[in-house]
């Protein structure tokens, strides 16, 4: 801890004096206006946030203390114990501020059909291997069209933008659909308590042949890309689809809509709470950032007819809004 007080005393007051946010690029949009709104409000300079992704915020997040190191990261699914743990090897205390809530839309252009899908559906149609006609057997998967997956979807070729392994929208996809799909596979799920680093591989690597197709972190790629093919699919978070619905329409999942009321109550399945991290070192040494924070958890952003909300953001409930609130107040650092 003394190594970890000299390096950040050694950091002049005023050696940078504006914020730094790196991480996700499902979060970015929501930052984004979070950090106009403080820049206007306090006169700080406006933060500078990167589309890093998830994994790689954490990942610079992660590399150290001091103001070559950014001071937030933004992130779409939860920190793993493995990035906890490269933090805690720096020194660094990390403050958890979740933001709110978003779905994961798998959509398509409305110049084309809108499906209704199943999560074992996709598994099928995404998994590097599915299940042969023996139990037990898994081999390369055969499957051309949607139809060859399921005789009610469309006889068209599949072909799915998503995201990089990096991003926090890949890992919540395949922790919300791919292993919920492979699950309903009764053999495969039996491999999560006899061999679950073989369950992981089976439920979560996905195809190579051109059938999904990583598109990179930026979501607005994906949705320029779907606008000029119709008749291929994209993973991005809700409020990309909602900021794009006149062009775009999300697919149902074993009938529920991909909307704002069904997320916050729940009955949309593929759904996931946002976060942002903190460097507890950095504050007060960096200017504004509790002030950034507050900006955030404030009213206006986060009443359901708030401006986080306009861009698609879920808000927390009141409840987990006052929790949130008093946690950040106290800075209360994230144990694993």
């Amino acid at each position: 801890m003394l190594a970890t007080t000299a390096a950040i005393a050694a950091v002049p007051a005023q050696a940078r004096d504006q914020i730094n946010i790196v991480g996700s690029s499902t979060v970015y949009p929501f930052a984004t206006v979070v950090a106009e709104r403080f820049g206007r409000a306090t006169g700080n300079p406006t933060p500078t946030i990167e589309s890093t992704g998830s994994g790689g915020g954490l990942k610079l997040f992660c590399d150290g203390i001091g103001e070559n190191t950014p001071d937030i990261t933004n992130s779409s699914s939860y920190i793993k114990q493995s990035q906890f743990d490269a933090c805690a090897e720096k020194g660094i205390d990390i403050i958890e501020v979740k933001i709110g809530y978003d779905g994961i839309a798998f959509a398509n252009s409305r110049q084309s059909d809108k499906i209704d899908v199943s999560r074992k559906d996709l598994f099928l149609a995404l998994a590097a291997h599915v299940p042969g006609d023996k139990e037990g057997e898994l081999i390369e998967n055969p499957y051309q069209t949607w139809k060859d997956v399921n005789s009610s979807l469309p006889a068209t070729k599949i072909r799915v933008l998503g995201p990089p392994p990096t991003s926090g929208t890949r890992a919540a996809f395949v922790e919300l659909v791919m292993e919920k799909g492979c699950s309903e596979i009764s053999w495969i799920k039996d491999l999560k308590s006899s061999d679950k680093s073989k369950w992981e591989e089976v439920c979560g690597s996905m195809r190579e042949d051109g059938a999904f197709v990583e598109a990179g972190e930026n979501d607005n790629l994906i949705v320029q890309k779907l606008d000029a093919d119709p008749s291929s699919f994209g993973i991005f978070g809700y409020s990309f689809l909602d900021q794009n619905s006149d062009k775009l329409q999300g697919a149902s999942f074993d009938g529920v809509d991909i909307s704002f009321d069904n997320i916050a109550d729940g009955s949309y399945p593929v759904s996931r709470p946002l976060h942002f991290f903190v460097k507890k070192q950095h504050i007060g040494v960096i200017p504004g950032i509790m002030e950034y924070v507050n900006t955030f958890l404030s009213n206006a952003a986060q009443s359901e007819d708030g401006y986080l909300a306009e861009k698609g953001l879920i808000p927390l409930s009141g409840v987990e809004l006052q929790k949130m609130r008093a946690d950040v107040n106290a800075q209360k650092v994230l144990n694993m």
